[in-house]
This record gives structure tokens, C-alpha cells and sequence, in this order.
């Protein structure tokens, strides 16, 4: 059962204030995140010796982030967005510290564990954007989800170029360069836990339930069950959830070995955090025109574009070897490609099953497209080793080719159902 909540009279000015609470935490959220994207590959070669394990560190960040997208959904489902956003960002404030220690003694196997506590961060800023779905209007509801998502780019950018002076800064410490900016990330994954508790009041989910109570009590069962019964019964939830996994996996599995390839090729650790921030800022910096796009021309059209600019990625980085400045631009690319599908396949999973299913069906979304970029990542790391990276972006290239089908299958589908509805819902 969810609390019973006042409805606000003044919904405008409650908006404002759960986007300043949503925008502030992933800022914040983004920072620390983004200190593991660009240091858990590198660090996982360090302390096991060997980069044929170096996947397993984002790897495992994934896996915790699958594992707990389901329980901070049925949380939210049962207490609203607050509680669990809070819980993920304390929860990734402990993974952050363990990985400090771990890095300390040199344990690869603590150092897993604390990845994967730290992936709970990276749920709680995957699940903010369907805080900011709540209370949108249908026709701005992709370009809510997308403010948010580009709120991240201020942290995220930041959040590798700072990883030097975070490394050295905890040298003194007896912390080891690359876990050091882990450190750094106990400290901002706090102030965003601090930031949605204090002004994320009252819950928007609740408040969203509050303004439709004819059909917004959550549904009966488990949260994967709800979730998964709400995704099967429509082709666009299936499409939407088909696009944010395969999304997500194409840019975990490429984006995870970069920083180890473009080690091999000379690169020292400002330049492979150059490009690692120029990589987030195709993610997260461009992801309102990914929105507004999203809205006004549909999120099937989107999907596509999404398509095209993961396959234009593959190819640049597949290709680069140690021209550094086309790895660059491959993985510029791959974020834009990324954003494209985050967003629209988002829009389109919230908008196509009943409210009641909504948190099940997205905490669905997140622990999917999580678990299968966690498999991704993993085989990342054992086909650049074994073949090497540009046969990674070829098996990335791939896998775009189902995506491809179904968007065309799905709008054809619904061309012969009934004519489409403006906006792409």
C-alpha cells in the first residue's frame, strides 16, 4: 500500500522544486559515477595483475546495478521516489568506500564487491529519470526525462578530468592513485542522498497516484511480476525495453575497454579521461534535443537515430588503433547514440503500461538493460583480449541488427492497426 499524500494546489511550482531536487542529485550523482567509469578498468588491471579481468570491475558495477534496480523500484512502488533514491546513493557511498580499502591491500575480490555496491548509485541516477515522468505533461514527457538526464553532464565531465589531483590528493593517505577519486565519490553520493531528502517533498510518484486514483494503485504481486505482465502485453513497452537494453549494453561493452585500449596505445590517464568526458558529454550534454526530438517527431524515429549513431561509433573506435583522436570521436558518438535510446526508449516504456504498473515495469527496464550490459561487459573484456578491440565493436555492431527489426516490425504493426497519434505515443 502506498501513503496517502495531499495533493498540492499549486502543481507548476511542485514541479520546479522535484526538477531542483532531481537536477541537484545528478549533478552530484554524476560526479561520482562518472570517477568509476573512467578508473574501475584501469584500477581491476592494476590490483589483479592482468587485463584479460579488467572488464570484470564495470562488470560488476552493472551487476549491481541490476540487482538492485528491482528493490529500490519496489521500494519507490511502496514509499515513492525519495526513499529510494536515498537508499541508492547510501549504498553507493559504502561500495565507493570498500573500493578505497580493496585498492589499499590489493584484493581484487573485495574490490568486485565494492563495484558492485557502487552500481546502486548508478540506479538511483537511472531511476531519476522517471522521477521527473511523474508529473510531466504527455506531450513534454521525453523532454522531462531528457533534463534530467542532461543534468548529469556537469558532474559527469567533471568527474574524469578530476580523477588526477583525486588520486593524488588521497596519496598522502597511502591510497593508491587510481582509488583514490573512490574517495572523493563517498563524499558527493552522500550530499545527493542529503539533497533528495531534503527537497524531494512531498513524493511526486505519490503525488502522480494522488491525481489519478481510479487507476494509479500499484498493482497486485511481485514487482517482476507486475513488471514483467505490463511489458508483455504491449509491443511498444517490448520495443521501448528492447531499445534501452541493447542501448545500454553497445555502449557498456565499448565504452568499458576504451580506457584499457587506449592504455595500450600510449594514453596516460589525463588523456584517457579526456576522452571518457568528451564520451559522457555525448550522453548526457546533448539528451534535450534527444527530447525534444523524442517528442515531436516520435520515439520510433528516435530509436532509429539511435541505431545509426551506435553503428557510426563502432565503426570510428573499431577502426582508431592509436589514432586517439578517432577513438575519440567513436566514443563522442556512442554517447549521442546512448542518449537517443535512453531517452526515447524511456518515454515510450512510461507512457505505454497503465500507471498502476509504471515503477514495476521501469524497475524492470533498469534491471534488464543492466543485467545484459553486465554479460556485455564481461565478454568486453575477454574478446579484447582475445581477438582485440576492434572485433568488440564489430560483435557491438551486431547486435543493433534486432533493434533495427523490431522498430521497423513495430511500426508497421501499428500502421496497420490504426493511424498513428502526434508525439509518437
Amino acid at each position: 500500500m502506498t501513503n496517502p499524500v495531499a495533493v498540492p494546489e499549486d502543481l507548476p511550482a511542485l514541479r520546479r522544486r522535484v526538477s531542483t531536487a532531481l537536477i541537484s542529485s545528478q549533478i552530484l550523482g554524476g560526479l561520482g559515477v562518472a570517477i568509476g567509469v573512467a578508473l574501475s578498468a584501469v584500477l581491476a588491471e592494476e590490483v589483479s595483475g592482468t587485463g584479460s579481468l579488467a572488464g570484470l570491475a564495470p562488470t560488476a558495477t552493472v551487476a549491481g546495478t541490476a540487482l538492485l534496480a528491482l528493490p529500490l523500484a519496489a521500494l519507490m512502488n511502496a514509499r515513492g521516489r525519495r526513499a529510494g533514491l536515498v537508499l541508492g546513493y547510501l549504498i553507493g557511498a559504502v561500495g565507493a568506500g570498500v573500493i578505497v580499502v580493496a585498492g589499499v591491500v590489493d584484493s581484487f575480490p573485495l574490490l568486485l564487491l565494492g563495484m558492485a555496491a557502487f552500481g546502486a548509485a548508478t540506479a538511483a541516477n537511472l531511476q531519476a529519470r522517471f522521477a521527473a515522468a511523474d508529473l510531466a505533461e504527455p506531450g513534454h514527457r521525453a523532454r522531462a526525462i531528457s533534463h534530467v538526464v542532461w543534468a548529469t553532464t556537469i558532474g559527469a565531465v567533471l568527474g574524469p578530468n578530476i580523477a588526477g589531483p583525486a588520486g593524488a590528493s588521497a596519496a598522502p593517505l597511502g591510497v593508491p592513485e587510481t582509488a583514490g577519486p573512490f574517495l572523493w565519490a563517498v563524499g558527493v553520493f552522500l550530499a545527493a542522498a542529503g539533497v533528495v531528502a531534503l527537497l524531494m517533498r512531498p513524493d511526486p510518484l505519490l503525488v502522480a497516484r494522488a491525481l489519478s486514483p481510479g487507476d494509479a494503485a500499484p498493482g497486485r504481486g511481485g514487482t517482476l511480476r507486475v513488471g514483467f505482465a505490463a511489458v508483455s502485453a504491449s509491443p511498444r513497452a517490448r520495443l521501448a525495453l528492447v531499445t534501452v537494453t541493447l542501448g545500454h549494453t553497445v555502449m557498456v561493452g565499448v565504452m568499458a575497454m576504451t580506457p584499457v585500449h587506449l592504455g595500450h596505445h600510449g594514453a596516460g590517464i589525463e588523456l584517457i579521461g579526456l576522452v571518457i568526458s568528451g564520451h559522457i558529454a555525448g550522453m548526457y550534454a546533448f539528451s534535450p534535443v534527444m527530447g525534444w526530438l523524442s517528442d515531436r517527431l516520435g520515439r520510433d524515429a528516435v530509436i532509429g537515430l539511435s541505431v545509426v549513431l551506435l553503428a557510426c561509433a563502432a565503426l570510428l573506435a573499431g577502426t582508431s588503433g592509436g589514432a586517439h583522436g578517432r577513438t575519440a570521436a567513436g566514443l563522442f558518438l556512442l554517447g549521442l547514440g546512448w542518449s537517443a535510446a535512453l531517452v526515447a526508449g524511456s518515454a515510450l516504456l512510461t507512457e505505454s503500461v497503465p500507471k498502476a504498473a509504471q515503477a514495476a515495469a521501469q524497475g524492470l527496464s533498469d534491471l534488464v538493460m543492466s543485467a545484459a550490459a553486465g554479460v556485455g561487459g564481461a565478454l568486453a573484456g575477454l574478446v579484447v583480449a582475445a581477438a582485440g578491440y576492434a572485433w568488440l565493436n564489430l560483435w557491438a555492431a551486431l547486435l543493433l541488427l534486432p533493434l533495427s527489426a523490431l522498430t521497423l516490425l513495430t511500426r508497421r504493426a501499428d500502421r496497420n492497426a490504426a493511424p498513428r497519434r502526434g508525439g509518437g505515443v
